[in-house]
């Protein structure tokens, strides 16, 4: 489903932070089940993917008082 540089991403990835590698996977799997996602996906394409989930993370912001 991925090409090999796709794929080492992804294991760099859960090496650094193993939730958000899987919460990845599973959208990578959602877009593969409704047909939208083109097989292989690249790195370039798994790079727009991680944006698009880092984009919806909302920043925590700590204020001292």
């Amino acid at each position: 489903m991925l090409t090999p540089e796709a794929r080492q991403r992804l294991t760099n990835i859960r090496m650094v932070r193993p939730e958000f590698a899987e919460q990845l996977e599973n959208q990578l799997l959602q877009l593969a089940q409704a047909g939208k996602l083109p097989v292989p996906v690249t790195d370039e394409q798994l790079k727009k993917i991680l944006e698009a989930l880092t984009s919806r993370r909302r920043d925590i912001r700590i204020r001292r008082i």
